[in-house]
């Protein structure tokens, strides 16, 4: 523990005295850059957790049981949330889901979810518990008054370098899962190309420090790893994302716009929802194929004052990319690919932008030929989009140059309450 955080007393009355400026970003500054360089230790790392859950309000569920929440660590394409949320719930769960807006070259579920006419995801505390038990799901942006130290220190880390640090991200993450009073929480740990963590220790080495803070406070934490080298939905574009997650509750297999991985990743994330909150998961493609996880997303949206019936689902004449030679597609560079919407919805602005976006018509291991389309694109006619998204397309001469793809590794770090 560094001289600095001595002197104010310990951790927890440094992060508080943080929160009501008595000390300054250069103090903090000084504290983010000895952990970036020299991390902190598990207990230390919960310490921290803490005192960022105690900088604001905290969320009881007294009464009622199966509460469950569930968190991403940033992807390309990820709508999973928009399928296992209403598919958990479907299932008898009681999901919590405090969700965030994109950051960097990655997606945001409120973005995604607010695409849909009315819709409200400025859920206060007491209307966002009162829908959980209601209706057993709720997905509401992060009031001010959750972990607020946690939003102050966050803006700190971007503007310091300092983001990119284990014991900080788990102690940002479990914070506000603390906060918000889940029974359980599973851990959706993204690796690769798209993703924060660039390889599976890296992956691996987060979701062991978020588990070990999980099990300190008592909390349940299962932890999941998926693959981020390509895209995980076949639409990378808040709209079009949204399209393709009702598609996949719709059960549409006709469009071939649910033949990436998105599928696999939502229902895996929703058993495991299940299993964390004492619940029988072995009835979840059931709940997705009879149609009663669209009607509970459809709860939902009504619930949050959302009218799906007005959603948009149709979409101007694309422009193509299509594959330089004959081939096997053995890369989408889902990292490229998401800073290209990013910018497409910085350029487009105000309702243009969740309009924005790129789609996979051929994903890892598709056969090609030469010229053959293998993406769609709707992006600002002044970014000459073609070219840069052809450079995210590889072509291998045939299957044998193609990397098996790394879908989920179930379950390879377990946590839970002693």
């Amino acid at each position: 523990m560094t001289d600095i955080v001595r002197a104010h007393g310990g951790l927890d009355a440094f992060v508080q005295a943080y929160a009501a400026g008595s000390v300054g970003d250069d103090e903090m500054t000084r504290f983010l850059r000895d952990v970036f360089e020299h991390g902190l230790d598990p207990e230390r790392t919960y310490q921290l957790t803490m005192a960022l859950v105690r900088s604001g309000e905290t969320i009881a569920w007294s009464g009622l049981e199966h509460v469950v929440d569930k968190h991403s660590t940033g992807g390309v394409g990820d709508a999973v949330t928009l399928v296992a949320v209403p598919l958990a719930a479907a299932c008898g769960a009681r999901v919590a889901k405090l969700s965030g807006r994109a950051l960097g070259h990655t997606g945001g579920t409120i973005d995604k979810l607010e695409c849909v006419p009315g819709l409200t995801t400025d859920l206060s505390i007491a209307a966002f518990k009162e829908q959980v038990r209601s209706i057993g799901c709720a997905v509401s942006a992060a009031t001010a008054s959750i972990a607020p130290a946690e939003k102050k220190l966050y803006a700190l880390r971007h503007r310091t370098a300092t983001v990119a640090s284990v014991p900080l991200i788990a102690a940002s993450v479990m914070s506000k899962k603390i906060a918000a009073g889940a029974q359980a929480v599973v851990l959706d740990v993204k690796f690769g190309r798209g993703a924060f963590m660039q390889s599976l220790e890296a992956a691996e080495a987060l979701s062991a420090a978020m588990q070990e803070i999980g099990k300190r406070a008592g909390l349940r934490v299962e932890a999941l790893m998926s693959s981020m080298d390509e895209p995980l939905a076949d639409s990378v574009g808040d709209a079009l994302e949204l399209d393709e997650a009702l598609s996949l509750l719709e059960g549409d297999r006709a469009t071939g716009r649910v033949s990436g991985p998105l599928r696999a990743v939502a229902l895996t994330v929703a058993e495991t929802m299940l299993e964390c909150a004492g619940l029988p998961f072995d009835g979840v493609d059931r709940a997705l194929e009879s149609g009663a996880a669209l009607a509970k997303f459809k709860e939902l949206v009504s619930a949050q004052g959302g009218r799906l019936e007005s959603f948009d689902r149709t979409w101007p004449e694309p422009k193509h990319v299509g594959a330089g030679h004959r081939g096997v597609v053995a890369g989408l560079d889902a990292r490229a690919i998401g800073e290209m919407v990013a910018e497409g919805k910085r350029r487009a602005a105000g309702a243009g932008a969740s309009r924005v976006g790129v789609r996979m018509l051929r994903r890892l291991g598709s056969a090609v030929g030469e010229g053959e389309p293998v993406m769609a694109y709707w992006l600002p006619r002044e970014m000459d989009a073609e070219e840069a998204l052809a450079r995210t397309i590889s072509i291998a001469p045939d299957a044998t140059d193609v990397a098996p793809l790394r879908v989920v590794r179930h379950r390879a770090l377990r946590g839970s309450a002693g």
